[in-house]
C-alpha cells in the first residue's frame, strides 16, 4: 500500500506554546529518572565502598565531601524536592481541581520556586550546622 505524501504531519510542536505546566512535567521525567539513575549509582557504590573495607570507604566519604560531590548532592536533593512538589501537583490535578489556566500556570511556578526554596533550605540548615 502506498503512503501518500499529501496527508499533513500533527502541528504539536507548531501550535503549543511553551508554558510553565509543560516545563514542569518534562522536569518530572527528568528528575524522576535521574533520582533512579544516580541514586542507584550512589547507593551501589556506598554499598560496595563499605563492604570493602576502611581505605574504600574512606575514599567514598573522600569524594562524597569535596565540593564536587556536595555539589552532586545538592542537585540531588534539587532533584528530589522538585519531583516531590511536582508529584503533589499532579495528585491535585489528577482529583480534578486545578485545571483553570491561571491556577495551573500559578501552581506550576510555585513548584519550581518551592522546590528550590526547601532544597536551600536544607543546606543552609546543613551547612549551618557544619559551621
Amino acid at each position: 500500500m502506498a503512503r501518500s505524501n499529501s496527508r499533513p504531519l500533527s502541528p504539536h510542536l507548531t501550535i503549543w506554546k511553551w508554558g510553565p505546566a509543560m516545563a514542569v512535567s518534562i522536569m518530572h521525567r527528568v528528575t524522576g529518572n535521574g533520582l533512579a539513575t544516580a541514586g542507584a549509582l550512589g547507593l551501589i557504590w556506598w554499598l560496595m565502598a563499605a563492604a570493602t573495607g576502611p581505605e574504600a570507604y574512606a575514599t567514598f566519604v573522600k569524594c562524597a565531601t569535596s565540593p564536587i560531590g556536595y555539589l552532586v548532592m545538592i542537585g540531588l536533593s534539587w532533584f528530589f524536592f522538585q519531583h516531590l512538589f511536582s508529584g503533589l501537583r499532579h495528585f491535585v490535578l489528577d482529583m480534578g481541581a486545578g485545571y483553570e489556566l491561571r491556577n495551573n500556570k500559578m501552581w506550576s511556578i510555585a513548584t519550581f520556586v518551592a522546590s528550590l526554596l526547601v532544597t536551600g533550605f536544607v543546606w543552609l540548615t546543613i551547612f549551618g550546622k557544619a559551621l
